[in-house]
């Protein structure tokens, strides 16, 4: 029996491409366009490509002769993604706003709308999986620049089992050239750039909208001595050297204290004070397997020596290292070499020694 496809078209050129390789391997998907945005009525403060977005994926519809329909999730995004948002800057911390999306709206509110009525929900996503008997692995894409298994490493299992990715196993300038030649209305569209709900919108524009500023010291973590004010911790991550705005720098922001509101900063190009080789992870969210299996000298699915590939932000970059049990529900990272802007908040997501499955992810904790 043919399985009753749910495609979920942005107005990019990957889902348009996604469309395009469905229906060539005879499918016949119905699509949908997730609005995610306030619409302009509700909140004219945001500059969102939703209205020019769903003209797109209607011309691409049209020409396929396949469905359209625009759900609603902007309630569902803003009371699970956004507030997650600020209220893990508010504690100092550096989410992922999109990695949650995919989990909470995309395979989410949308499954609840809409999606639990089809066997699978293909996305324009640059990540491939595998089965395996009754497993299904998430695994990474030819073209590690797009590979996009990071976004995707906190989904569910059951979320996962209906996941297809119909241009995972390609490399951008393919589907890039797919789209050329099947002349695409979007085929030179660029790549949206940011957290997705913004828009235009300045990051730090957008939390000052919501947390205001606190201002408190900047101090010389090597010195001790103070050398500004910053205007509120949330408007700095681990690792920035950018738009910190003190003289005599170059400037890292290398730590923050929370509860005195003091954010410390390293003075160099490159100060052996902005990196960490050690770090701890909690809340370990595992894809197929769990993460005792891993760590099992007696699983099918042990880690030889424990070793694992991992990314703490969207690079192409599979850093080397081991991880191990604390026994209080949190994994030490130990990476070959120290790593530039660890933060607290981030997510680690990690990998198979050879960057080839990806086992899921947890968040970065410091002490």
């Amino acid at each position: 029996m043919t399985p009753k496809i749910a495609l979920l078209l942005s107005g990019g050129v990957d889902s348009a491409v996604a469309l395009h390789q469905l229906i060539s391997d005879g499918q016949h998907p119905d699509c949908f366009y997730i609005r995610i945005a306030p619409t302009e009525d509700a909140d004219d403060t945001l500059d969102c490509s939703a209205e020019e977005d769903i003209e797109i994926a209607q011309a691409l519809c049209r020409r396929y002769g396949v469905s359209l329909e625009v759900i609603d999730c902007h309630k569902e995004y803003w009371e699970r993604v956004t507030r997650y948002t600020i209220e893990k800057v508010r504690q100092g911390f550096t989410p992922n706003p999109d990695v949650m999306c995919n989990r909470l709206v995309k395979f989410g509110a949308f499954h609840e709308k809409r999606g639990h009525a089809y066997d699978l929900i293909a996305t324009g996503h640059y990540a491939r999986t595998e089965t395996e008997g009754s497993l299904k692995w998430l695994c990474t894409s030819p073209d590690p620049v797009k590979d996009q298994t990071d976004f995707l490493a906190q989904l569910y299992d059951w979320q996962l089992s209906k996941a297809i990715f119909p241009i995972g196993h390609m490399r951008k300038e393919e589907v890039r050239r797919i789209a050329e030649q099947e002349h695409l209305v979007n085929a030179r569209r660029k790549d949206s750039q940011g957290i997705c709900f913004l828009g235009k919108i300045n990051y730090n524009d957008y939390i000052r909208r919501y947390l205001g500023e606190k201002p408190g010291l900047v101090i010389d973590i090597e010195t001790g001595k103070k050398i500004g004010m910053h205007k509120g911790l949330w408007f700095h991550t681990i690792g920035q050297r950018h738009g910190l705005g003190f003289g005599g720098g170059p400037w890292f922001a290398v730590k923050k204290n929370i509860k005195k509101n003091i954010l410390f900063v390293s003075r160099g190009y490159n100060p052996e004070s902005a990196y960490t080789q050690t770090f701890r992870i909690g809340d370990l969210h595992m894809l197929t397997v769990p993460v005792t299996e891993l760590l099992s000298p007696t699983s099918p699915y042990s880690l030889p020596q424990q070793r694992i590939t991992f990314k703490i932000r969207h690079t192409s970059d599979f850093l080397p290292a081991t991880i191990s049990a604390n026994g209080d529900d949190t994994y030490t990272i130990q990476a070959d070499a120290p790593i530039h802007g660890v933060a607290p908040g981030q997510f680690c997501v990690i990998y198979d020694h050879n960057h080839h499955r990806c086992y899921g992810s947890g968040e970065i904790i410091l002490k």
